[in-house]
């Protein structure tokens, strides 16, 4: 599975465990005690605000700061996110606790934002190792 997500996003890992780590939810982090996807998420966010501030800056040179604002806000929100991530299968990537797995934690959209947010995270590194 965690092949078909590299070719489906058109990058390739070096370091398969930040892959991993990236796929992690705090629930299964919690039960094998291995790290979570926290603080990718957390470098993701403020990558992908970066890349699309600079998409939109390029794309819609006229526009005011406030217009700028508003479309960032309906790119980056949560319900967007968590399409994106849906539409490469990031979903049944995932590792997930058994906790959110008898939840649905698959279809949440929260949990999904969060693990793309994470990937990205990990494609930074991956160019931009700390």
């Amino acid at each position: 599975m965690l092949d078909q997500l590299q070719k489906h996003i058109g990058y390739q890992f070096k370091n398969k465990e930040l892959l991993k780590r990236a796929l992690t939810h705090r629930s299964y982090a919690h039960e094998r005690r291995v790290k979570d996807n926290e603080r990718l998420e957390f470098l993701g966010d403020v990558v992908l605000e970066l890349v699309v501030r600079d998409w939109l800056c390029a794309r819609y040179p006229q526009s005011r700061a406030g217009e700028l604002t508003s479309f960032k806000a309906l790119l980056v929100k949560e319900s967007s996110l968590s399409q994106i991530a849906r539409s490469i299968s990031l979903d049944r990537c995932l590792f997930l606790g058994k906790s959110e797995l008898l939840t649905g934690g698959r279809e949440k959209d929260s949990i999904l934002a969060d693990g793309f947010e994470a990937l990205i995270g990990a494609i930074y590194l991956g160019f931009f190792p700390a």
